[in-house]
C-alpha cells in the first residue's frame, strides 16, 4: 500500500476494495463506496490528484488508520 500521499481517484477506490468496501455507486451529488455498515463518499473525479490531508479524512471516515493504510 502506498504511503499516505496524494493519489489518483481510481487508485484511492481500488485501495479501498481490498479493505472490503463495494462500489462506487452514484448517489446525488458524489458517489460512495459500502462496506457493511461504512459508508463513505468518495471525491468526484477532477483533474488533479486527492491531496495528503483530504486522504487522511477519508480514510477517518472509513475507519481505517494510517498504519493499516500503509501495510497492506
Amino acid at each position: 500500500m502506498p504511503p499516505v500521499k496524494p493519489l489518483k481517484r481510481k487508485e484511492l477506490t481500488h485501495y479501498l476494495k481490498k479493505f472490503g468496501f463495494e462500489g462506487p455507486y452514484s448517489g446525488g451529488k458524489h458517489q460512495f463506496m459500502i462496506r457493511s455498515d461504512k459508508t463513505i463518499v468518495i471525491p468526484n473525479p477532477h483533474v488533479g490528484d486527492i491531496g495528503r490531508e483530504f486522504l487522511k479524512k477519508i480514510l477517518k471516515q472509513a475507519s481505517i488508520n494510517l498504519t493499516e493504510w500503509e501495510k497492506l
